[in-house]
């Protein structure tokens, strides 16, 4: 009797130690998923870096005609800011940009090659090109990338020239950029008619220059009312001047100007 008694004992003793045991291998898998949880932060620095990337917006197409289709509309809008042809616009975009499938569209947006340049102080990303690891601009939003290339070529004066040839003249236009330094490429102009020609990219001026002439004629009793000019963000009085068909001079006397400097908000009279 004391035998079994004794054994009763001993296992009662036994089943507690190893319940015991389960308790503590329980209190130390849970502060194991605390360190984990805790070690886990890192990712929010993830998220956040993912929250900063998400501002940038690559619009990506499966082809050339859907670029067209998607860009055209950018193009001629620019053409009736700026001046420039849409065909024009438009192959340099493809060209440049691969139809927007190039790996530095796609990491950039930046469909015309811009490369930095001094002073320029938006994103920037670097790829070989011409010679490795060269600065390029960086945009958020392709549309961006389009505003940039019109301001890129009304405010530099190696352009100039281009803006005096016919708004229809896609020929002059592609021969005048590489004759200005826009790409080192010899057959550039031959490439950039070619993709005109192909898509028919020059029905897009066509329109614009239809479409304005309309509202031309609507307007012909006002011609005598002096035109107001609202100053935008990136505009210089050259790129103004460009755009109504004047010169700097004009509309520094037009509005008394004394130097160069306007702001945004600001009215100009355009002479």
């Amino acid at each position: 009797m004391r035998k079994i008694i004794s054994l009763l004992i001993i296992l009662g003793l036994t089943v507690s130690s190893c319940g015991s045991k389960k308790k503590v291998a329980q209190r130390n898998q849970q502060k194991k998923e605390q360190s984990v949880k805790h070690s886990s932060d890192p990712l929010k620095t993830v998220d956040k870096e993912q929250e900063k990337s998400s501002e940038f917006k690559p619009i990506v197409v499966n082809s050339t005609e859907e670029y067209i289709r998607y860009f055209a509309p950018v193009a001629q809008d620019e053409m009736r800011e700026f001046g420039i042809p849409a065909s024009i616009t438009l192959a340099q975009g493809i060209l440049e940009s691969g139809s927007g499938r190039g790996e530095l569209t796609l990491k950039t947006n930046n469909h015309f090659g811009i490369k930095c340049h001094t002073g320029w102080k938006g994103g920037t990303a670097y790829h070989d090109d011409d010679e490795k690891g060269e600065c390029f601009r960086k945009y958020d939003d392709p549309h961006t990338s389009y505003r940039d290339h019109s301001l890129f070529l009304t405010s530099r004066s190696r352009y100039a020239s281009l803006f005096d040839l016919r708004k229809n003249d896609y020929k002059g236009w592609a021969k005048g950029l590489r004759k200005a330094g826009y790409a080192t490429d010899p057959r550039y102009p031959q490439k950039l008619i070619a993709l005109i020609e192909r898509y028919e990219l020059y029905r897009y001026d066509d329109e614009v220059l239809r479409n304005s002439k309309t509202k031309t004629s609507r307007s012909s009793s006002k011609k005598n009312r002096k035109q107001i000019y609202v100053v935008r963000r990136g505009d210089t009085l050259y790129s103004i001047s460009k755009r109504y068909n004047t010169t700097v001079e004009a509309l520094k006397r037009e509005n008394r100007l004394k130097n160069n400097n306007i702001s945004i908000g600001q009215n100009l009279n355009i002479p």
